[in-house]
């Protein structure tokens, strides 16, 4: 296969992100090497009472954009010590460009930093121009549609020597972005745009997503004119997206016969051995002929096309395809699955809906780590087994139900599972809805705003009041999307919050809670646990070391590695002797690359030039088999990528992959007193023999009936996942 050079243009785009992702692409530090320590303060600053003029939104993301150029920087200057091997800046922008191609996009952007550091100290306009082009790519491969914007037009401000390299990729990428928010006139004057600049060569993608703009704007006409235009695909590997759409246009342009002959032409007859992409083509295939199939009137036929999609996936490579961007189709694989549960609420048959959300929470995954993990990834224990409805039914005590969310675009389906059966409900609000809401929500508690109360009882009528919870049921929730940034345990309604209603835990999926509570048992009372590691004045957290010696007595066993002992390699050495793993460190959730998620230790030599990092993509490595609980008490532990099959990939999974059955994390930063009563009273109770459910209920509850830590804000940053039933024996 040809690896691309930094001087060939490249499209880009990004998959779908909510609303809340976006907010925190932009709060959170856009480096991987570079991090803010967490706040720990007891209070933080009010919101301003007058709204923002014009002029000050200016003025703040002009002071955001240099910022976040300073930030890379610092980065790519400190990669740039580190490396062993010194390349030149044209070296490190092919470096981008294929890590960008493969799906790294993590790598990529720490290439274009140091392409940053490169094009200044060298005063080269050429290399800086193609560093902000090759960023706005990686980012939005990676689904930061904001950042991707920034570095976009950064790159059409820049001085290359040939516009055409830095340009029309630029202009593709806003055009991208446009298209994916919905605003298909954007997307086409910025397409526009990229054909003034574009290469013979790359005309005929940016026409192709040209017409595929213009379909989203319904002129048929105008997309018929450019897809013949483009005169097809350059090279027979893009041959599958131009005939996509192809078939798009004809069901646009209301002949759903011709389009269903369309998308059937693209069935490859060739083995998913012999031929590795034959499972994804086949399954857009079938994908749109189920909405051809639906344009026809024939539900029979269009459900069993998606059943056939939904079979394609099974058999369909987890690997990054860079190739649907360019094209402008942006294909999202959880959509199908997203059709195929609309299709089965729409016939009541909740049944199968739940099926196929749990089938499409495996998927997402499996696609997000693609094989990218060292000595590669064991797919059954990555994802468990597929349990049936009556296996997870059986697996529930009487006491017990699990929830499950799935929010489709234009209504939330919840489906509650007992042991005397399945229930579901829809739920009138929308997916760009809910995500402004849990926004608001979000914000107002890290604010410590007087209105988390209104937000809460808002969200509480919304999705939970319909479910008609039994008074004191233990609750298994599974999110989705934008639901995994919610602390539902802040949820209110007239009796109180939900947290002093029902003692809950959450879970990536049905299938996979049932199996990470079956391995549990009741281990012993040993502890191993990491803090305030050394690695500089701005990092210190003498509050996280206080909270390490205030749960060590609990335990009838413990080992404590703080300063210069909370070091990377006595992690990975002492770690899998406990049973109970405690972290109180600074983290770090990657919002680019879930893979890349970090917890921050001290290196190995002192003083230190930075911290030392132990990434997900790390602990997919290690064997914690024997470790039953981890609790990572820092800040933003459990934010991270969301997509929409699945929870939040970083940490939490990683874990539960290396062999632990439950994983404490947190939400936001974190306050030092309130966190540390948390910890002790939580440990205190699953030590005494509660189990892990009760425990964090326990916690919670203390920290709010403490004076002057009511608001959610101290009570509510910690999650329970996974293993709901731990106990620790006394």
């Amino acid at each position: 296969m040809k690896i691309k050079t930094c001087f060939e243009e490249r499209p880009g785009n990004a998959p779908a992100v909510s609303p809340l992702m976006r907010l925190h692409a932009a709060l959170l530090a856009l480096s991987a090497t570079v991090l803010a320590p967490c706040a720990f303060a007891a209070q933080m600053p009010p919101a301003a009472d007058a709204a923002p003029t014009a002029a000050t939104r200016l003025a703040a993301a002009r002071a955001s954009d240099e910022e976040t150029v300073r930030a890379l920087s610092a980065d790519g200057r400190l990669l740039l010590a580190r490396d062993r091997v010194k390349l030149d800046g044209y070296a490190y922008c092919s470096m981008s460009v294929a890590a960008s191609e493969r799906g790294d996009f993590r790598v990529a952007i720490e290439a274009a930093s140091r392409m940053l550091v490169l094009a200044k100290d060298t005063d080269n306009d050429n290399l800086q121009a193609l560093a902000h082009r090759d960023l706005a790519i990686a980012y939005s491969y990676a689904g930061d549609l904001l950042d991707a914007k920034r570095y976009a037009a950064s790159a059409l401000e820049g001085k290359p020597k040939d516009p055409a390299q830095v340009y029309a990729p630029a202009h593709k990428v806003l055009g991208d972005v446009a298209l994916r928010e919905g605003d298909p006139a954007g997307a086409i004057e910025a397409y526009r745009a990229a054909l003034d600049t574009a290469s013979s060569r790359y005309r005929p993608l940016v026409l192709a997503s040209l017409a595929s703009a213009q379909i989203a704007a319904g002129d048929t006409a105008a997309a018929r004119a450019s897809l013949t235009a483009s005169g097809g695909p350059p090279e027979t590997a893009l041959a599958p997206f131009f005939r996509r759409i192809e078939g798009n246009l004809l069901l646009a342009e209301h002949e759903p016969a011709k389009a269903l002959d369309a998308f059937s032409a693209g069935l490859s007859k060739v083995s998913q051995d012999a031929q590795g992409d034959a499972g994804y083509d086949n399954l857009w295939a079938h994908e749109g002929m189920a909405r051809a199939w639906l344009a026809l009137g024939d539900t029979a036929h269009a459900r069993a096309a998606l059943d056939d999609a939904l079979a394609d996936s099974e058999t369909m490579r987890a690997r990054f395809r860079s190739d649907e961007f360019k094209t402008g189709l942006f294909a999202d694989v959880q959509s199908v699955f997203d059709q195929a549960i609309g299709l089965a609420v729409d016939e009541q048959d909740f049944g199968r809906a739940w099926r196929i959300a749990e089938q499409s929470r495996a998927r997402a995954l499996l696609d997000t780590v693609r094989g990218r993990v060292d000595g590669g990834v064991d797919t059954q224990q990555l994802n468990g087994e597929a349990l049936t409805l009556a296996q997870v039914r059986d697996a529930l005590r009487e006491n017990e139900a699990i929830v499950e969310y799935h929010s489709l675009a234009h209504r939330t389906i919840a489906f509650v599972v007992r042991r005397d059966g399945l229930t579901g409900r829809v739920l009138p609000i929308e997916r760009r809805d809910l995500g402004s809401a849990v926004d608001d929500f979000r914000s107002a508690i890290v604010g410590q705003s007087p209105d988390a109360r209104a937000f809460g009882t808002r969200l509480d009528k919304l999705l939970v009041a319909p479910l008609d919870l039994r008074p004191g049921e233990r609750l298994v929730l599974v999110p989705h999307g934008v639901l995994n940034y919610m602390p539902f345990q802040a949820l209110r309604n007239a009796d109180g919050y939900l947290i002093q209603r029902h003692a809950f835990a959450l879970a990536p999926s049905a299938s996979v809670a049932v199996q990470l509570v079956a391995r549990e048992r009741a281990v012993s009372s040993h502890l191993v646990a990491f803090g305030n590691p050394r690695i500089s004045p701005r990092y210190e957290l003498p509050g996280a070391e206080r909270e390490v010696r205030g749960i060590v007595p609990l335990f009838g066993q413990a080992s404590a590695w703080l300063e210069d002992d909370a070091t990377r390699a006595r992690f990975r050495d002492s770690a899998p002797e406990g049973r109970v793993l405690h972290v109180a460190t600074h983290a770090h959730a990657d919002p680019v690359d879930p893979l890349y998620s970090r917890i921050l230790l001290a290196p190995a030599t002192q003083p230190a030039d930075g911290p030392d990092y132990l990434s997900a993509r790390d602990i997919y490595n290690l064997r914690l088999d024997g470790v039953a609980l981890v609790t990572l008490s820092a800040c933003d532990t459990a934010l991270g990528r969301v997509d929409r099959g699945n929870e939040i990939m970083g940490l939490t999974r990683a874990f539960f992959y290396a062999g632990a059955s439950s994983v404490i994390v947190s939400m936001w930063q974190v306050n030092d007193d309130s966190t540390a009563l948390t910890m002790r009273t939580f440990y205190r109770s699953l030590t005494e023999g509660k189990e892990a459910i009760d425990a964090m209920r326990d916690a919670q509850l203390a920290v709010l009936a403490e004076p002057g830590f009511e608001h959610p804000y101290f009570w509510a940053p910690f999650d329970l996942t996974g293993g709901w039933r731990l106990t620790v024996a006394r």
